[in-house]
């Protein structure tokens, strides 16, 4: 398109307006400013972010390592259950073995002392934890005596106690007595001493066989 100026005036050419220094400046820092923020919050989220990758996974090696345990934890529960019930079975075995023991050193002791006294037998015999209930029968009330002062010199019984001595008939035209005595087992049973394990003193020796009934 031709324009055709009418008025023959010089048409003024447009200037250029300077734009200041300082605003140049300022929009150049601001531009820089908002670049190095951008940057450093990136710099700062892919740390964050590595941060909480690393944490995930150690949470998983945690977690993988927690199932682990629990397992081995479920295998040591299962060995204590079954080392429990072997230690009862232990304990029972043992404790039969120790009353049976027991049981037999107490017979033992008890033979021991009866073979020591002269026309004296026993007929029962009965424990209840430390405690004996002895019964018998004698020839005479000296022999009663007698196996008194041998369970107490054996050192394996304490706490004698004569309960009922009195003549009865046994054994038919002889004249016997039945006895009953308690006596406790020693806690710490001491070792016989020589005197103990002979044979009664004049002092102790019981006298002649009784006469027959009916004798005067």
């Amino acid at each position: 398109m031709i324009r055709i100026n009418l008025l023959g005036q010089t048409r003024p050419k447009a200037t250029k307006q300077s734009v200041p220094l300082e605003n140049g400046l300022s929009i150049i820092l601001g531009i820089a400013a908002i670049v190095i923020a951008g940057v450093v919050l990136f710099t700062m989220y892919l740390s964050q972010k590595k941060q909480l990758d690393d944490t995930n996974a150690t949470i998983a090696q945690l977690r993988a390592e927690k199932a682990s345990l629990q397992q081995v934890k479920q295998e040591v529960d299962r060995f204590e259950d079954q080392k429990r019930a072997l230690q009862t079975q232990i304990d029972v075995i043992e404790g039969l073995q120790k009353n049976r023991t027991s049981a037999q050193e107490l017979l033992q002791m008890v033979a021991n002392t009866v073979v020591r006294v002269d026309q004296l037998w026993l007929t029962s015999l009965d424990r209840k934890g430390d405690a004996l209930s002895i019964g018998g029968e004698a020839g005479n009330i000296n022999s009663v005596a007698n196996f008194m002062t041998q369970l107490k010199r054996s050192g394996y019984f304490d706490k004698i106690e004569i309960q009922e001595a009195k003549e009865d008939d046994v054994v038919k035209s002889v004249t016997t007595y039945g006895f009953t005595m308690t006596a406790s087992v020693a806690q710490t049973p001491t070792t016989q001493t020589p005197q103990a394990q002979t044979k009664p003193t004049a002092a102790a020796t019981p006298p002649p066989a009784p006469a027959a009934k009916g004798r005067s």
